[in-house]
This record gives C-alpha cells, structure tokens and sequence, in this order.
C-alpha cells in the first residue's frame, strides 16, 4: 500500500532530479563560449561543462535514478584532488569539529593502512610496519599536546584561581557568565574521562599491532585497525568543546541534535542468500554538521514513525522509506495538523557554519566539496520533491553505489541533497532489499541527550 501511494505521486521526495532545472540555458551557455575563441574560459571551464553535460542527459528519462544513465564523461569531468574516502567511519572521524594535529596525523597514518594491505603477499605489511612506528612515535611524543585538548575551555580554566595564590576578587555578573553550568560540566568531564581511556587503549592496541605486523600476520592487521581507529575516533569525539556554531534562529526551536547519535534499524529482508533473515544496521547521525537534518530524523525515529514501514524503492542504486500512507507525502504534524518540512542544509569544507534552503548549484559552488559526502556505501539523506530544495520532510534514502552519476568525490548529489548520517555497520545488506521488505524498526542507541526541542 506505501509502496503503490509513492509510485502514485510521481516526482514527490525523489532523489537525483532537482539538479536538472535550468540545465539547457547553462549548456547553451558553454556551447557559445566554446565556439567564441577570443573569450577567455574561466577555470575549471571544461569540468563545469562536463557535468552540466551529464545532468542534461538525464532530462528525458523517467523519474528515477538508474546506476547507468549517460555514456561515460570525458576524464577531466571527474577529476578531484586526491582519493576520495569512501569508509563512513573515516569520514565521521575527519568530519568533527577539532583541530588537534597529532592525533589527525595518528588517524592519517592508520587509514593509510587500508590501502597498504592492497599491495598483494607480504610486501604490505612494511608500509603497515611504518604507519604504526610513526603512529607510536606520535603518540609518545606528543600525548601531552594530546591530552591538553581533553581539558574544560579556557573560559573555565581561566575561572579557576591558580594554585598557591588567593582567588581575584569577586565579579558576579563576569563570573557567572565565564563559569561552566553543572548541566555543561558534566558532559565535559565525561568526555574527558573517555578520551584519555581510550588514549590508554590506544597506546596499548599500537603496541600489539606492532607484534602482530612482527609476526607477519597480515590476517590479523585490518582487525587492529579497526579497533585502534574506533579509539582515535572517541578520542577525537571528546575534544569537541561545545556546538560549533549557531543555528539560525528560523530553524532554532526545531528538533535538532547538537551532537551526535547512534541508532539501530532492523529490517525483515524478504530474499537474502540464506532465505528471508532479519538484517541490523548501525547508523551515526552527524548533528555537528547538520544539526536540523539529523534533528529533524531523529525526532521521528523516537515517535516510532518508521517502524512498521515498508521499504519503498529498491533499485540497486537506492533504497528508499519514509512514505506515509494516505494522501500526504510526509510527516504531518499533530500540532500544526501539516506536513513539517526540513530545509535544505549542507555544510562546506572550510566553512564555519551550514548553508540552508539552497543548494550548491544555485549558488555557483558545485565544484566543492560538503563536509558530509555521498561518497560511502550507505550514505543517509533526504529525498525531495524535483524543483523545491526545501520539501523534505520524511522520505529518506540511502545511496548503494557509484555510477556515472556519482563517481566518489566527483558526483551530481554532493551538494543537492543533504546528507545527515551515515551507515557504519551491516550497510552490505542494504543491496539485498527488497520494495515490500518491512522495517521492523529504528531505535536510538545513543546519543539521545543531544536531541533539542524534540
């Protein structure tokens, strides 16, 4: 029934159509400047060119995205600077609001391993061998630069009289602005009793992989990986002093998550190699840099709106939910008895705050890079209607894989739809869904302290 009363509503929240608008004027555009020799041609002309090229040629099909649309693109149109990443953990990881050089340099040098291990026999395990003495180099030398960004923020350090000297004379109004609440002190030395845990079991996990890559077992290397980066990544997690920025006050006093959450979703999968079986998901939500996006999921995954629901577009490049029944093609809210929207919101590499209601095409800015990319296998977003960045409301998707359309670090959904999370485990049984299989539900795992006005 969910699946028909989608399909019945044709363009509505479908992902991958609303950077077709205005194609044929911008394409008009590159022809005549191609043709006119004398004019100059502004960088990164011919990348531009190319990939209006590409979305023009999705203008006469049908209402969905498909893994193989248009022949391939000349070669400069997918050109990026570096190797994109495409684990979901890495990009969570570089996506926190720190600035903390050693241990950014510590999560290089263990990513890179990753790609060592491609390097076929034992020829591999000698760049693993360095990523980790340099790792533990680091680490020993530079722990304490480390360690000084557990601390509380300097206003409350400042607070704090030095030791063997009398405290400065009170000030009420100054002090009570600078002191920390009891609210925001506790969090903080939460996080800080968890990241110089996890330095410990950093420290200790490093030794053991030197001993592993000693005995040239290489078997054993992406599993120690793994469990050292999750360590870099709560010790990076609990450097984050505070929200980053402000939220503007049209959008204030929506669900929003000042942080981050980890869910759970399990879904009963109709057809799996092995019968029908029910598959586990674990997602993380990344509030720091969308806020009002994950807010907004978050708020109806707690209402248990998703629960019950079948999966409502599987075509091996999406798979597609949030559909109600009945004639509204979103949440409709109790309060206001209509559909909450969420408005477009994506964050730029370098910029300090997210950009809202417009996407980076309107903008003339499609050439960067979003915070949160489509560049992972199980990339969570918001689906929208064809030529309104601002009504999604409830119909969210994940992309499956790369095509000419979304080639990592070079695609046409960076910066048009608006990435909010990520899948981070179990994201492989996504490909084996199916329209019809049901989400048994979504539940929050943590993380449920950082939803607002929820």
């Amino acid at each position: 029934m969910q699946a028909q009363a989608s399909a019945s509503r044709g363009v509505a929240a479908r992902p991958g159509l609303a950077f077709r608008a205005g194609v044929a004027p911008r394409r008009t555009a590159c022809r005549a400047q191609q043709r006119d020799s004398s004019q100059p041609q502004e960088p990164g002309f011919l990348q531009k060119c190319a990939t209006i090229a590409l979305a023009a040629a999705t203008t006469a099909l049908p209402l969905t995205l498909s893994p193989v649309l248009a022949p391939t693109p000349p070669a400069h149109a997918l050109l990026t600077a570096g190797d994109p990443i495409k684990n979901a953990s890495a990009i969570l990881r570089y996506a926190l609001p720190i600035n903390n050089k050693p241990i950014r340099q510590i999560q290089r040098e263990l990513e890179l391993i990753a790609e060592a291990l491609r390097i076929p026999g034992s020829k591999s395990l000698g760049p693993v061998a360095k990523a980790v003495r340099t790792s533990q180099g680091i680490l020993t030398k530079q722990r304490a630069v480390i360690e000084a960004d557990f601390a509380p923020d300097k206003k409350a350090r400042r607070a704090a009289p030095r030791r063997g000297r009398p405290p400065p004379p009170a000030r009420p109004r100054r002090a009570q602005r600078r002191a920390p609440t009891r609210a925001r002190a506790a969090p903080r030395r939460a996080a800080q009793a968890a990241g110089e845990a996890a330095l410990a079991k950093l420290d200790g996990a490093l030794a053991e992989f030197q001993a592993i890559v000693d005995a040239k077992d290489k078997q054993a290397v992406p599993l120690k990986q793994r469990e050292a980066l999750e360590y870099v990544g709560t010790i990076e997690e609990a450097m984050v002093k505070g929200f980053p920025f402000e939220v503007p006050k049209e959008y204030a006093s929506r669900p929003l998550l000042k942080g981050r959450a980890t869910l759970e979703m399990k879904v009963a999968a109709s057809e799996t190699p092995e019968g029908p079986a029910e598959l586990t998901l674990k997602l993380v939500l990344d509030g720091y840099n969308a806020p009002v996006s994950a807010g907004q999921f978050m708020d109806l995954v707690q209402r248990r709106f998703y629960d019950g629901m079948e999966i409502q577009r599987a075509d091996g490049f999406v798979v597609q939910t949030g559909d109600p029944d009945g004639p509204a093609d979103g949440y409709v809210d109790p309060a206001t008895n209509e559909i909450r929207r969420v408005p477009m919101e994506i964050k730029v590499v370098g910029d300090k705050e997210p950009l809202y209601e417009v996407n980076l095409e309107d903008l003339g800015r499609f050439n960067e890079t979003p915070v949160l990319p489509f560049n992972a296998y199980g990339t969570l977003a918001w689906a929208r209607a064809e030529f309104d960045n601002n009504s999604a409301s409830s119909q969210v998707f994940f992309l499956l894989k790369e095509s000419e359309l979304t080639p990592s670090g070079a695609n046409l959904l960076d910066g048009r739809y608006a990435v909010f999370g990520y899948a981070v485990q179990g994201q492989d049984g996504l490909g084996l869904l199916k329209v019809g299989d049901k989400i048994k539900y979504i539940k929050v795992l943590d993380g449920a302290e950082n939803l607002v006005n929820a």
